[in-house]
């Protein structure tokens, strides 16, 4: 080991004398990196290697390469960098590639190896390194579509990156991103080549060997790829997708009208086609005159998007679906949302939009999420009658939805319309009791403001009857808190005695009960006592805090910290598993008046 370690640093001379000798580095900084590579290259060469070890050995040739270039900026001097720069270069690139052999699957590193070889020049290493990388990770596209981009941008190899485009689609033959990456390429190669003919022409140079092929120059290879990709991908937003992508460039107008026509002929069952298809209607021209004024502006608005909800009409009555409506309300949504200061555009928008919303309803194909947007609006448009109307409708509409109930209900009770004890009591009945204590809450605090103490206490006592122990719970801990209110500490703890030991019980009953306790004007340690034993036999086994509360509550001034080594025999006693030594590192911090 020692022999192959002395080789590499024998290696280093030539170049360390370089640096010396033209002033870039003094003699002791020289000798410094000797002594840091040598403890470098024995920790490579240990029978056990880290990843660390070689990252750690990159690292460092890769400061002091950038201390060379700070250098020499610093001494205006630029020569004799293949005898310096470039054995560093090269000596990082082999540790690289030592490291990704020994670690193949570790993608990070494959791709610090290509973030180096981009920054420090060396172009024709990326496409070894990509090449190497691809042979082990094939199954991942992202690193084929980063290996075409580079021998396109930093190698200017349209070829190259053609190749590797076609080498990913054997091994992700539906692969959207790809499709897409690749029919970019073509593009770009062919706006490269129209560039270079429009310069030779504007030069006036003779063409000569140059051939300029129209059909590429037309973007035909891009063609190949579209009519390839969508022969194996029916998809409409795929096909969207590179409409898009064609729309970038200037040259593509026949394309765009061929693919254009693909998706009007081949995907009018798909909703997208038709979303599409609407909003291209904003991007048509208006009339130059009428834009002089705001109101010319609004009107010529207006009119596009009139343009635009007849293709969504056309579209509904062709595709009358969940998501063709939804598309076309999520327009109208965005469209009002839109800042204007005028006035009629805004009221415009607004009735275009509810009409929507209720031709979506009657035909039961309004999404459930539509239905809290339209209250909004009706809300906001003083419509209490409208708004009563659509809460009930979405209720309805989707019954077994804890979300819409009370979403309806809420609304009905803000406008103090509608039957409310019938209502809860249809949607408790219509929705998933394991989902229902939303609906739970909202009843509690409707009939709190609403009814009668003992209406209320009828809904609690309902409530602590549920076969679901997350709303029994729920109404234990709200009816305390309800009867401490209304009836003070006498009722909370009548309320407290009666339903200490109807199961299920939750932690926070007994410390709500605690806590109203202590409240009072002289809180009684026997009754706080009673609440903490209480819990323990509850939750005893497994919460270490409820034991270190108990003997900080004795340790207190209305307590007797004689008792405080009883509850910690006990804790002990009872506590199990990592709860035990939780409980004594707390008590210790406790003892020592660090918590």
């Amino acid at each position: 080991m020692a022999e192959i370690v002395q080789q590499r640093i024998e290696e280093r001379i030539p170049e360390l004398e370089q640096l010396e000798r033209v002033g870039l580095f003094t003699k002791k900084e020289v000798k410094s990196i000797i002594k840091r590579a040598t403890a470098l290259e024995y920790k490579l060469h240990r029978l056990i290697v880290n990843k660390e070890d070689f990252i750690a050995y990159i690292q460092y040739e890769i400061n002091v390469l950038e201390l060379i270039k700070k250098r020499r900026v610093h001494i205006h001097y630029q020569f004799k960098r293949e005898e310096i720069e470039f054995p560093v270069i090269h000596r990082i690139n082999s540790i690289f590639r030592r490291a990704t052999n020994k670690w193949k699957d570790d993608v990070q590193l494959w791709l610090s190896h290509v973030a180096f070889c981009k920054k420090w020049a060396t172009k024709g290493q990326i496409s070894k390194v990509f090449s190497a990388m691809l042979a082990i990770h094939p199954d991942k596209p992202a690193l084929w579509i980063m290996a075409a981009k580079s021998e396109l941008e930093d190698r200017n190899s349209s070829e190259s990156a053609r190749h590797l485009f076609l080498r990913a689609l054997r091994f992700h033959p539906n692969n959207k991103k790809v499709y897409q990456e690749y029919f970019r390429m073509e593009l770009l190669h062919c706006e490269k080549l129209r560039k270079q003919k429009k310069e030779l022409e504007t030069a006036e140079m003779d063409l000569g060997e140059y051939e300029f092929s129209p059909e590429i120059l037309s973007g035909k290879l891009a063609e190949v790829v579209y009519r390839d990709a969508t022969g194996k991908i029916k998809d409409a937003e795929f096909v969207i997708s590179l409409l898009n992508v064609a729309a970038i460039f200037d040259f593509t107008k026949e394309l765009q009208d061929s693919i254009l026509q693909d998706l009007q002929t081949n995907y009018t069952e798909d909703s997208l086609t038709w979303d599409f298809m609407a909003k291209r209607e904003l991007e048509a021209p208006g009339a130059g005159e009428e834009l002089q004024t705001a109101k010319g502006r609004a009107s010529d608005i207006n009119r596009r998007e009139e343009r635009c909800c007849q293709v969504y009409e056309e579209g509904v009555k062709s595709l009358n679906t969940e998501p063709m409506w939804s598309c076309y309300v999520a327009f109208c949504l965005e469209r009002l949302k839109r800042k204007t200061n005028v006035q009629e555009l805004k009221e415009q928008r607004q009735e275009r939009l509810l009409g929507v919303l209720q031709r979506a309803h009657d035909s039961s194909l309004l999404k459930e999420d539509y239905y809290k947007k339209w209250l909004q609006i009706l809300l906001s448009s003083e419509d209490p009658e409208g708004a009563a109307s659509v809460a009930m409708a979405a209720t309805q509409r989707y019954s077994q939805s804890v979300s819409a109930w009370s979403l309806s209900l809420r609304t009905l009770m803000q406008l103090g319309s509608g039957d409310m004890g019938r209502l809860f009591q249809d949607a408790l009945t219509h929705v998933n009791p394991k989902e229902s204590l939303p609906l739970w809450q909202l009843q509690v605090q409707w009939s709190a403001a609403n009814q009668s103490p003992e209406e209320t206490e009828a809904i609690f006592k309902r409530g602590l009857l549920s076969a679901v122990a997350a709303v029994a719970m729920e109404m234990k801990e709200s009816y305390l808190d309800w009867s401490y209110s209304t009836g003070g500490y006498k009722k909370a703890r009548k309320t407290f005695t009666s339903l200490q030991e109807n199961r299920p019980l939750s932690k926070a009953f007994f410390t709500r009960m605690i806590q109203i306790e202590k409240e009072q004007e002289t809180p009684k340690m026997n009754n706080l006592r009673d609440y903490y034993e209480r819990a323990l036999q509850e939750f005893g086994t497994t919460d270490d805090d409820l034991w270190l509360q108990y003997i900080q509550e004795e340790l207190g001034p209305r307590g007797q910290p004689e008792n405080c080594g009883k509850i910690h025999w006990r804790a002990m006693k009872f506590l199990e598993g990592e709860n035990v030594e939780r409980f004594t590192s707390k008590y210790t911090l406790l003892q020592t008046g660090h918590l």
